[in-house]
């Protein structure tokens, strides 16, 4: 009996940490539009720089979008535990009665759902723009909506190390950058592969892979830093 009272309760304490977390988001929309914004900045600037040709932008176009998602999720992360570090809200975090996974957890999921989640979605209209072929859109909608979570999950990690730093953006950088490369290798394999008319579904089954592992394992890092920020 008390297993089925303590599942309860820890799904409702991911839901309101989620629920909270998303009303916050909302109501300041630039930390929505800002990365979106990026992204379409970014990625409408290279065929100026490069070249207009259509084929040679599609031999880019896998590593320019993936680049740019990457750089527009990053902007975000600062951001993620730093208000409640100013607040004092992040003690009362810690101090909560219901395991620090799930609330950590239920924050990564917010920021995918508010930041991450737009990109993957507007992904393929900004690949169309670079002339991806139907079947290499797919893929990249298929690897971002896979990858995106990654970017969350890691790079919370960074955001709650420094969540007690100053201006610790360039920090966060260094720290979660190299943690990035292997879901941008993988990523941006797998719509190559797709434009070559190869299987590309090796690709997304190891990001698959690397999801599941950094949803097990990603909280309680990230948890861990929250405690060591705050020590």
């Amino acid at each position: 009996m008390q297993n089925t009272d303590v599942e309860p309760a820890l799904g409702q304490a991911l839901l309101a940490q989620m629920r909270r977390d998303l009303l916050l988001a909302f109501r300041h929309p630039q930390d929505i539009v800002n990365p979106l914004a990026f992204l379409i900045m970014v990625t409408t600037l290279f065929p100026l720089a490069v070249t207009p040709d259509a084929e040679r932008l599609a031999q880019i176009a896998p590593g320019v979008v993936w680049v740019g998602a990457l750089l527009a999720a990053l902007l975000s992360l600062d951001n993620l535990f730093r208000g409640d570090a100013e607040d004092g809200s992040l003690e009362l975090l810690l101090l909560a009665p219901h395991p620090l996974y799930f609330l950590v957890l239920g924050r990564a999921l917010s920021h995918w759902l508010t930041v991450a989640l737009p990109l993957a979605v507007c992904a393929p209209l900004i690949g169309y723009l670079l002339s991806l072929e139907s079947r290499a859109l797919v893929a990249l909608f298929l690897a971002l909506l896979i990858g995106t979570p990654l970017l969350s999950l890691i790079g919370a990690i960074g955001a709650a190390l420094l969540a007690g730093v100053q201006r610790g953006g360039v920090l966060l950088f260094l720290l979660v950058l190299p943690l990035f490369v292997p879901v941008l290798v993988f990523g941006a394999g797998a719509v190559m592969a797709a434009q070559q008319g190869l299987p590309y579904g090796g690709q997304l089954a190891i990001l698959g892979a690397l999801l599941a592992l950094a949803v097990t394992l990603s909280p309680f890092a990230t948890a861990a830093a929250l405690r060591i920020s705050l020590s």
